[in-house]
């Protein structure tokens, strides 16, 4: 009997898992390096119309790293500005707000909170003034702690700083010998095996890139849609709440349901009717459905193949397990095993024991 496919399995998982603790053991290094590894795969559609043209891939790293460079700060700029603004603006509206919430709030439940007369809300308001001034000593206490567990390693704490300053350098070098990384890992393949991984990577690939890439730019369209749409219908921090929204929906779903209660809360404060908040219930349900129907199609494609009931379905299993970050995760990991097992399933239909009559 051959054990050659049993034992490069075993190894393969073997130094998977050495790779695993490797990153997890040294993860102030190896995360500024994951993440420029991510730009870099970003970046690298960009980056090969520009070589097949006829640019050396070193200058075309160089001249779409400094694009992105500047688009990133461009836009940061104009973003940080709007929001700013819009903050400003509602500092003066906070007080009348905050008076509106509350003769919303049901007289038996301020009650239990000991809040139904302004003179127990200006005593719990001062309670907690001056349990913060007692607090803020501990917290200074506890700075000190983590700098100084910081600064006993001091030449971990100086790579790690380091790691994250020169992400830049990571990133243009990772661009500029991302083929070779391809073609050194293809080697490490056995020649018997190297079609049928190859095959199977470039399915994974094709996944992921959609899944990441489209996914992104879904956030984006869907942060500018909200965002214009909150704006016109007048609610206060129509920026804030649409680009957060919008950020959120990296974890399909969640972005749709804190914009719904953010901006029908923010409409009820301002206009104290039943319009507006409706109004921005509709606006989210139109995008969603702009997004399910035409946006997300279009921009990822069919390659993921999650039906949305699979997508629902792991991402409560991610954040029951691992919270946030296994909500992150959830499905771009889903979709992955979803193409090995459809390998599985091919190789087995395949096999001798499924044929063998």
């Amino acid at each position: 009997m051959n054990n050659k496919p049993l034992y490069l399995i075993t190894v393969s998982v073997l130094a998977f898992i050495a790779a695993v603790l490797i990153v997890i053991y040294l993860g102030s290094i190896f995360l500024p390096l994951s993440f420029a590894l991510f730009l870099a795969f970003l970046y690298d559609p960009l980056v090969i119309p520009l070589e097949k043209k006829g640019m050396k891939r070193p200058a075309a790293a160089i001249l779409v790293f400094s694009i992105g460079f500047l688009i990133t700060i461009l836009l940061g700029y104009f973003y940080i500005s709007f929001l700013i603004e819009e903050f400003r603006n509602i500092q003066v509206s906070l007080p009348e707000y905050a008076s509106r919430l509350y003769g919303y709030i049901p007289y038996k439940v301020k009650v239990f909170f000991d809040i139904d007369t302004p003179e127990k809300i200006d005593a719990h308001i001062n309670q907690g003034i001056f349990a913060l001034r007692g607090a803020s000593m501990d917290v200074f206490r506890q700075a000190l702690l983590v700098l100084k567990k910081a600064f006993d390693s001091t030449l971990s704490f100086v790579l790690a700083t380091l790691g994250y300053l020169i992400i830049p350098v990571y990133l243009f070098y990772f661009m500029k010998d991302l083929p070779n990384i391809r073609e050194s890992a293809i080697e490490l393949i056995p020649p018997v095996y190297r079609d049928k991984v190859i095959a199977g990577a470039s399915e994974i690939h094709d996944v992921l890139s959609a899944f990441l890439r489209g996914q992104l730019a879904v956030c984006a369209i869907m942060a500018c849609l909200y965002s214009v749409g909150l704006y016109f219908i007048g609610i206060d921090l129509a920026l804030a709440i649409g680009s957060l929204a919008g950020i959120a929906f990296i974890i399909p779903y969640l972005g749709t349901i804190i914009g719904i209660i953010l901006s029908m809360t923010m409409a009820a404060l301002k206009f104290q009717d039943l319009l507006h908040p409706l109004l921005c219930l509709g606006w989210f349900g139109i995008v969603q459905g702009l997004e399910g129907g035409f946006i997300t199609p279009r921009i990822v494609g069919e390659k993921v193949g999650l039906h949305p009931v699979v997508v629902i379905l792991v991402l409560m299993i991610g954040g029951e397990m691992f919270g946030v970050f296994g909500m992150l995760l959830a499905v771009p990991v889903t979709a992955v095993l979803n193409v090995l097992l459809r390998h599985f399933l091919e190789s087995y239909r395949k096999s001798e024991f499924y044929l063998k009559t």
